[in-house]
């Protein structure tokens, strides 16, 4: 098996880079060619490397990096030959000879090419929205041209615009028609103080800046459109194929303009779950715009969401998950759209979900990919108890009262049962009090004055806020250098904030 990963140079000799390993000693299959064109900065990019990385573990699929010297000055016959060609235009790039070339070879593309000259075209890019019945905000396009009169019809007023008899009252939006063009306005009202947000491709810490100038550009073809109250943020979304998005959150640059980073520098965003309509829509995105790897934004607002731009091809980054799978789609596209013509013995695999295995220093091992947990509110008191040990005859008869004997233990929760109990404290209280004391009582006068205390919290019984356990100990407690050996008690166990014993003599309770 040969994992195949290439470079080509020159006119179109291919040169071998870090990721070739030859397994067996036999001859290497036919391999399926990907051939990747674009301006150097996108094709060495971190995520297209950990992607091709990816891609190259293919056992049939060897990948070709097109020079940019190539793309930018020699003619399209003289381009490595490929079967499937991964091409997307960025600044700089010549989309018509990467349309020429596709033309010549023929191969299989994963994002069209034609199409993408109209995402370049932000009134395209609306139109076709809108032809696929993807919810977009209202707008109108106004187009200054010399030779289109009639599509330029403005009206300016102090808290609003009139743009071809359609009226967009502030806060509103003004786009540059050209998609490279980010200089994006928000225009705000008078009651809000006036001027407007500046949006640009971000600079530093900064992706835009307040204006106190409130009139609108008066050149230059704009599209206006309605301001979509957000709640801070923008989705981006991005597609690999039609059945699998990926979607992030990221503060919006109409908030006060400063860039979110992480301290790698990275900008901040956060996972996002898209609803059932919302992967609907980016299926629709990507078929719409034939775009396998495609990226959009969507706003939502008032419930619902909207697309307000698509980017054409785009990668998320610093996301591991993503690669694997964005590589795992992609190789699984290339296979079962060429394999059978190359006569490649290879079937997309069955199985409903990877086993999630990641690479270590110490072989590979499974990767934790969520963690369900079930969290109970903790709006309630700690559970706090007060044990103490009583041999007093009355707690005994009220034990026996209740059935105690015949399972050795009772729980104690109505407000009469309580009552009982705290009756019996103050009873061997008063009896302290009118000097017929027991040494044993004496002893442990302090705790039956908590005990007492405790009961007459709240200055009622009522809920669940206290209960007595009473537990029979017919031999005692094990035996300590102070006890005697063998004495019956009985355990009371009732929620309070300290831990006591008492004890009688006798028998023994042990209230906790």
């Amino acid at each position: 098996m040969l994992w195949g990963c290439f470079a080509a140079g020159g006119t179109g000799a291919l040169h071998k880079i870090d990721c070739i390993m030859r397994k067996g000693n036999y001859p290497p299959e036919r391999q399926i060619v990907v051939g990747i064109c674009s301006m150097m900065k996108k094709s060495k990019s971190k995520p297209m490397t950990q992607i091709l990385e990816r891609l190259c573990r293919f056992e049939y699929i060897t990948v070709v990096i097109f020079p940019e010297d190539v793309i930018l000055n020699e003619p399209v016959d003289k381009w490595p030959l490929c079967d499937c060609l991964v091409s997307f235009h960025s600044k700089g790039f010549p989309l018509d000879k990467a349309v020429s070339y596709a033309n010549l070879r023929n191969p299989l593309l994963i994002n069209d090419l034609n199409t993408q000259y109209h995402i370049q075209d932000r009134r395209e890019v609306y139109r076709i929205l809108q032809q696929e019945g993807i919810d977009l905000p209202r707008y109108a396009v106004l187009n200054r041209d010399p030779d289109k009169p009639d599509e330029c019809n403005l009206v300016e007023g102090e808290d609003h615009v009139e743009v071809n008899g359609e009226v967009f009252p502030k806060p509103f939006v003004e786009k540059p028609v050209c998609a490279e063009d980010h200089n994006v306005y928000i225009y705000y009202p008078t009651s809000a103080g006036g001027g407007s947000q500046r949006l640009f491709r971000k600079i530093g810490s900064r992706s835009s800046v307040y204006s106190p100038e409130s009139n609108v550009r008066k050149t230059g073809s704009y599209i206006y459109e309605e301001f979509m109250p957000t709640d801070g943020t923008d989705v981006k979304v991005y597609t690999v194929g039609p059945d699998y998005a990926h979607a992030e959150a990221r503060k919006s640059p109409a908030l006060d303009g400063k860039v979110e980073r992480d301290s790698e520098g990275k900008e901040i965003r956060y996972p996002v779950m898209l609803t059932a309509m919302e992967k609907l829509v980016a299926r629709k995105v990507c078929l719409a715009f034939k775009q396998t790897v495609c990226g959009f934004d969507l706003l939502r607002a008032n419930g619902h969401s909207y697309v307000c731009d698509v980017n054409g091809f785009s990668f998320v980054k610093n996301s591991m998950k993503y690669y694997d799978d964005c590589a795992k789609i992609l190789g699984n596209i290339v296979m079962r759209e060429l394999a059978p013509q190359f006569h490649i013995p290879w079937s997309i695999p069955t199985e409903a979900e990877d086993i999630p295995i990641v690479p270590t220093t110490s072989g590979t091992m499974m990767e934790l990919r969520c963690v369900i947990a079930i969290i109970r509110h903790g709006d309630r008191t700690p559970k706090q108890k007060m044990k103490m040990e009583v041999r007093n005859p009355m707690f005994f008869e009220l034990f026996d009262k209740y059935g105690g004997y015949k399972t050795g233990k009772l729980k104690l929760k109505k407000p009469k049962q309580l009552q009982e109990v705290l009756d019996i404290a103050r009873q061997l209280l008063l009896e302290l009090g009118d000097g017929r004391e027991d040494c044993e009582i004496e002893e442990k006068k302090s705790k039956l004055e908590q005990l007492k205390t405790v009961l007459e919290m709240y200055g009622h019984f009522s809920g669940i806020n206290r209960k007595v356990q009473i537990t029979y100990l017919p031999h005692g407690q094990p035996k300590t250098s102070s006890e005697e050996e063998g004495r019956n008690q009985i355990s009371l166990d009732i929620p309070a904030n300290k831990h006591w014993s008492l004890v009688r003599a006798g028998y023994q309770f042990l209230l906790t």
